[in-house]
């Protein structure tokens, strides 16, 4: 069966530098995968070719089956790729409720009306529907991200991209964003998850990949990949003898 979404043997530079160098990453349907790598690897800049910020100079992304590589943020949202933000940055004079609308709305390229139900489960699967009438200005870190993760899920996502959502956050609250994290993909959803926070990935993915320097370093079991000697000296800067 054909991977949900892929990065198939791509390649970005920026200048001279080369960030991604032949990289091809795919995600199932329904899965999830955790994405790790030192700092500079190329992992946002993957998630930004799959979203579609970023052209490649080679390769190609498909989604379910077809060739998106030309394809504009838009189009490729509506089609069923969600991205969350490392550092949220929700409309702060909008109620909680009104921000995910702003999702499903402008994002699912629904009428207000049609996204109203969309927006409220949105809420529910986050934990966040006790605030839908809170000024999103007055939230919590924890609960802005729970509300970033609220207006991707609007847009109706098949799979939903995660750039290091877990960071700033206290060890309760992370374990707290786990949570959700495993409702949404229950739900159906596939995740791909970037995150330094390692344990927390483990918890949620059932494969994690390595990105060093723009190549796949190594794509397998988590136990597997974070047992590897190369991974353990390049990612964590152990050398196992």
């Amino acid at each position: 069966m054909a991977a949900l979404l892929a990065l198939e043997n791509v390649s970005k530079t920026f200048g001279s530098l080369r960030v991604i160098d032949g990289l091809t990453l795919a995600v199932d349907e329904r899965e999830a995968l955790g994405v790790i790598g030192p700092n500079g690897a190329g992992k946002t800049t993957a998630l930004n070719l799959m979203i579609g910020r970023l052209r490649p100079e080679g390769g190609a992304v498909v989604f379910a089956g077809r060739d998106i590589t030309s394809a504009p943020p838009h189009a490729r949202c509506r089609a069923g790729i969600a991205l969350t933000h490392q550092i949220p940055h929700p409309f702060d004079a909008l109620t909680v409720f009104e921000n995910v609308l702003v999702g499903g709305v402008f994002g699912a390229g629904a009428s207000e009306r049609a996204a109203y139900g969309p927006s409220m489960a949105a809420l529910e699967l986050a934990g966040l529907a006790a605030k839908a009438n809170t000024r999103a200005g007055t939230l919590t870190l924890l609960e802005r991200k729970r509300l970033e993760l609220a207006r991707a899920l609007a847009t109706g996502p098949r799979v939903l991209l995660l750039d290091e959502i877990a960071g700033g956050l206290s060890e309760h609250e992370v374990h707290e964003l786990v949570e959700v994290i495993r409702r949404v993909n229950r739900a159906g959803v596939a995740i791909i998850w970037i995150e330094h926070i390692v344990h927390a990935l483990r918890s949620v993915v059932s494969r994690l990949a390595v990105i060093s320097a723009g190549r796949m370093l190594m794509d397998g079991a988590p136990d597997e990949v974070m047992a590897s000697a190369e991974v353990q000296r390049v990612y964590l800067g152990i050398d196992v003898q």
